[in-house]
Parts: C-alpha cells; structure tokens; sequence
C-alpha cells in the first residue's frame, strides 16, 4: 500500500503548483532575494557599459593624437557627471578604471548577502519547517502507515527528498526568475545596439527549447527510480545495524556486505547513467550557444569595421552582453535537471503529507475525564484496510463487556485478532462496524491524545529511547516526581535492577536499551505504563521475554495495581492466564470461548488444548479447582 492512497497520481502540473503554494509562504524572503539579484544585475550591466564607453575613449584620444583634427570624444552615461574638457586622459581613464571597481566591489558584497540570503531561506526556514511538518505528520498517521512502508523509504523522504524539494526554490523558481529578467534585459540592450547582429546571434535558441523538452521527459523517470534504489540502500543499512546480533550469530558478515555492495553498485550504475546524459545535456546547450560568438565576430566585426556599430560601447560592450546571455541560457540545462529532481521528490513527501490521518478528533470531542474503566464492544468488526476495497475483516461482530476493575486475558493463534482487540480501546485504529464505549460513552467522544493519556499500555517489544531511565519511565508523564518513579518502578520490580546500575536511575540506556537484558527492558516499560496511574492497562503478552520466576514476581507485584484497573492481558502462558477475572479465546477474528481458567478447562476446545500442553500436574484438567489451580 501507497503512503498516501489516491485515486490518481498527482500530475506534473500539480506538483509544481504546490511548490509553488510552498514557496509562497516565504515569498518576503524571496522578494529580498530577488531584489538583491536585480541590484547585482544592474551593476553588472553598469560596469560593463563602463568598460565599453572606456575602450571608446581610449579609442577617441588615439585617433585624436593621430590626427589632431578628429572631434573630441562625446561620451555622456546615465548617472555619472559629464567628463570635463581639461581631465587629463589618464585622469579620465582612471575615473572609468575606479567607477569599474566600485562596482566590482559593491558586486562582490552583494554576492555575499545574496549567497547568506538563500542559504537562511531553503536550509534555515524551507527544510527545517518542511521537515517539521513531515514529523509532525508522521506522528499522527495510524501503525498501518508504517506497517506498509518500510523505515528505510521513510528517512529517505525526510531527509533527502527534502533537501531535494528545496532545489525547486533556489534552483528553479529564483534561478527561472533571475533568467527571465536578466534575458529580457540583456535581449533589449542588445537590440538597442543592433537588431540585426542580435537576431543573427539568437537564431539557435529555439533549438535550445526543444532540446530541454527532450531531455525533461527522459530524466524524469530515471530520478524516481534513483530513489527508490536509495530507498533500498538504506532500508539495508536500517536492517543491518537492528540486526547486528543475528548478522553475526550467523556468521553472514561476508554475504551481508556483498548485499550491500550490490545494491550500493546498483545506485552507483543508475546515477551514472543519468550523469552521463546530464554530463553530455549541458556541454551541448554550451555547444549551441558558443556558436553565437563565430556570428558575433564575423558579423559584429563587419558591422564595426563598416561604421555602423562603435568598437567599444558596441561589439565589445555586445560581446559582454551575449556572454552574460549564453551563460543564463546555460542555466536551462541545471534548471531542467533540478525541476526532475524536486518533483520526483515532491512527489515522495507529499505522499506522506497526503496520507489521511485515520483517527481524528470528533468535531464534539472533549476532554477524557478520569475514567472507571468500564470497557464494552458492540457489534465491533474492523478490518485493517477498506472493505470495500476487498480487505478482509480480522475481527467479526465482538460483543464484549469488562466491568471497571476486572482482569480479562485474551489467548489465540498468531493472526486471530488478539492486539487488533486491544489497539481499538486507545483508538490506535477505529472499527468500521460497531462501538467501542468506555463508562458507557463512545470512545469518539473524548479527544485522543487525552484518552490514551488514560490508559497504560506495555506493547510485546519494550522500545526504550537513548535516554535515562527517569526520563524513559517519566516519558508519558514528564511531570512526574522522582518519588512517583521509583514507585513505579518498584511495582513493576525494577528498582532493584536500576539501583545496581553505575547511576541508577540517571543511567543512560543505549539504542532501544539495548544494554539491558529483555526481562529489564519489559519491566521498565512496566512501569512506564503504570506510572500516570492509568484506569485501564493494556498488556499485549508483557511476559514472553520474562522467565518464570521474574514472571511470578511481577505479577505479584502488580495484583495490587490490577486490583483497581480494567486489565487486558494477551497472553499465551497458562500461568498468567490463570490470574485473570476471566479468559478469552479468539479464532479467525471472533470470540468462540469465554470464562474463568476452572471453565475453560472443563470445556473441549482450544483453551484446554493449550492447557494440557502447558500444565505440569496433569489432575488439574481433571480437578480445575484443586490445589494445582
């Protein structure tokens, strides 16, 4: 399944609509920008009319040593002072030398806040918010999201597609904005000298467009596809380092990194094809637009050697101006290249922004009050995806009532229904048939982030964060005391186990808790549930990384927490089944028994199956209330 399913793929022209509207939101940032190249632009052009008008007037006072009745240069520019008739001509030249330098100068700094500009726009405003948005996204977007994609195409997205969206701004919107304006301005100038030599000169831009087309609607697919090998990579990465142990257990370093070497190759053959193809793309843009100079000199230099355009403040002032010309047309090749990437990319995060965020707040939702823990499903049926899509049900028509404070454990296969049961209490998902009610009231009605507030959860792989203990046992209460955690602690018997360690409960844990065995990692997040005091606790089988007798000692620890919480145990063990109110065995989604451990062993069926597997004193199936029980 797509991170975000749609109907239709959003088209080329969408997607660039949408940056546009991201763009947008900066776009103060961006007219300052914009504003800084337009000053550039025109200093540029300023100090290039300079330097003609200069080679002119060193032309003039040539021919004027030459031949002592030649006129006295005539040379007037817009916003300078007239040249006074007794400047020596080396004071003149120096003006026009110093006038050129203020403007390189003045260039030279602008550059620099423009370069400081757009780096505080796309890294410091664009990436970082986007980023922030896509986190914040994530957060909220149900398991099934993260179920069908795989972590590896996730960080992907955030990161490098990203950094690869922020190139719309800076190298496509800016940079197709600077081309635009400095083309127009430098294709009047140019015709302002002469319109003939510009037409001559401009005769192959046409070839220029067709050749960006041809290129944009090849490159295209092959970006998407670099992606998804990246995806790859790093999803192989991801998978290596989580499993390290059983990499090596295996003794599979060698076949491991080989893996990794092929697909690093395989990314490394795909992005030099499409190098190659950008490699050759952009010299031959060059190409085409250096031939425009053998027009420039053949033509252009008849027109001056026929007197019809000035050496200085026409050719070489023209030669200038079609340089600046070939350079920004050039700029069409890294447009074209970067408009490929960042819709190819865009299309990868706005996959995510698009995914619809399956359980919501109710428009009437209020605040979950402190609860009894009366927990009821009527007529529940859910299925994991849509129905009428053809996704099968995994639970059927759940008629379930649990009094506040009862214990109830839930046994099946893998696959029959059991965490799917349990993650519809906190809303993780919601069912497409039926209700679920907490103290008589539909779970919809209380705000979710309030409601899962309310309830304690210890999920069957106890993640831990790079943190201390406190911090990771305060994680859903960050304003719990150092005395409300170490009685969690203490319930959930691992105070014991922290105390031992070098800083006890200031102890930094590794990656996940890695550095603690399964058993601490699972009482940890024990007492991580317990800690805000939840009126219901979900355990989805807390004790299978526990040996028997740490076990039995949290269990005993915990009948007093229990005692006053509505407890939801799933469990495969008879030895903690045994401890609840009362038992349910689920097949294929539905509840096809239900009763207390002495009930159920009475009765043919699965539970007594499991029984007799499990129970070491085989008088118990026979006696269920005899001293074995």
């Amino acid at each position: 399944m797509s991170p975000a399913p749609s109907p239709t793929p959003p088209t080329d022209l969408q997607l660039v609509r949408r940056l546009i509207g991201l763009a947008w939101r900066y776009r103060l940032r961006c007219v300052q920008v914009l504003l800084l190249q337009c000053v550039l632009l025109t200093l540029g052009l300023a100090g290039l009319s300079l330097t003609g008008h200069g080679i002119d007037y060193i032309k003039h006072v040539m021919e004027k040593r030459a031949d002592s009745s030649a006129p006295e240069p005539q040379i007037h520019l817009p916003l300078l002072p007239e040249l006074h008739p007794d400047w020596s001509p080396f004071a003149v030249v120096a003006g026009f030398a110093g006038a050129i330098l203020l403007f390189a100068l003045t260039r030279a700094v602008l550059n620099y806040s423009y370069s400081i500009a757009i780096n505080r726009l796309v890294q410091r405003h664009l990436v970082v918010d986007l980023r922030g948005e896509l986190y914040a996204k994530l957060q909220r977007l149900s398991f099934r999201f993260f179920d069908a994609n795989t972590t590896g195409s996730i960080i992907t997205r955030v990161t490098g597609d990203v950094q690869q969206m922020r190139m719309f701004l800076d190298q496509v919107l800016i940079q197709s904005f600077i081309m635009v304006v400095s083309l127009t301005v430098y294709l009047i100038y140019m015709v302002s000298l002469s319109p003939g030599l510009t037409l001559a000169c401009l005769a192959t831009t046409p070839l220029l467009a067709i050749a960006s087309v041809v290129f944009s609607r090849w490159i295209q697919p092959r970006y998407a596809a670099n992606r998804r090998l990246v995806d790859g990579v790093v999803q192989h990465f991801t998978e290596s380092i989580q499993g390290v142990q059983v990499v090596k257990a295996f003794g599979r370093e060698d076949e491991d990194r080989a893996a990794f070497a092929a697909r690093n190759d395989e990314v490394l053959r795909q992005q030099q094809g499409i190098f190659w193809r950008v490699s050759t793309f952009s010299p031959s843009i060059g190409l085409l637009t250096r031939v425009n100079l053998l027009v420039l000199l053949a033509y252009g230099g008849w027109l001056v050697i026929e007197g019809r355009l000035p050496l200085g403040a026409g050719l070489i002032v023209f030669a200038g101006l079609l340089e600046q010309f070939s350079g920004q047309v050039n700029q069409l090749a890294t447009i074209v290249n970067s408009v490929q990437q960042s819709l190819v990319a865009s299309r990868r995060v706005f996959e995510i922004l698009d995914a619809p965020v399956e359980v919501t707040d109710a428009p009437f939702a209020v605040p979950c009050p402190a609860l009894r823990g009366e927990v009821t499903f009527e007529k529940v049926s859910f299925a994991y995806g849509d129905p009428a899509a053809g996704a099968p049900f995994v639970l059927h028509d759940i008629d379930l009532h649990v009094p506040a404070g009862a214990c109830v454990a839930i046994l099946g296969a893998t696959g029959a229904g059991k965490s799917a049961l349990m993650s519809l209490v906190p809303r993780f998902f919601d069912p497409q048939k039926g209700r679920v009610l907490i103290d008589g009231e539909n779970v919809r009605r209380y705000k979710v982030e309030d409601l899962r507030r309310r309830i304690g959860i210890v999920f069957q792989e106890s993640f831990l964060f790079s943190n201390t203990i406190a911090a990771n046992l305060a994680f859903g209460h960050p304003a719990a005391t150092r005395e409300q955690i170490e009685r969690a602690a203490r319930i959930a018997q691992a105070h014991d186990f922290i105390m031992a360690l070098p800083k006890g409960y200031d102890t930094v844990l590794g990656e996940g808790g890695n550095t603690l065995s399964g058993g601490q990692r699972q009482r940890l997040a024990l007492a991580r549930a317990l800690i805000h005091e939840p009126s219901i606790l979900l355990l989805d089988d807390p004790t299978a990384a526990i040996d028997s007798r740490t076990e039995h000692e949290i269990f005993a620890a915990l009948e007093s927490a229990i005692k006053d919480r509505t407890t939801f145990i799933v469990a495969h063990r008879v030895s903690t089944l045994r401890r609840a109110d009362f038992i349910l065995v689920i097949e294929n989604g539905r509840i096809v028994q239900r009763g207390t451990h002495a009930e159920l062993l009475r009765s043919p069926g699965a539970y007594r199956r499991v029984a007799a597997l499990q129970l070491v004193d085989s008088r118990e199936l026979e006696d269920p209330e005899g001293p074995a029980a």
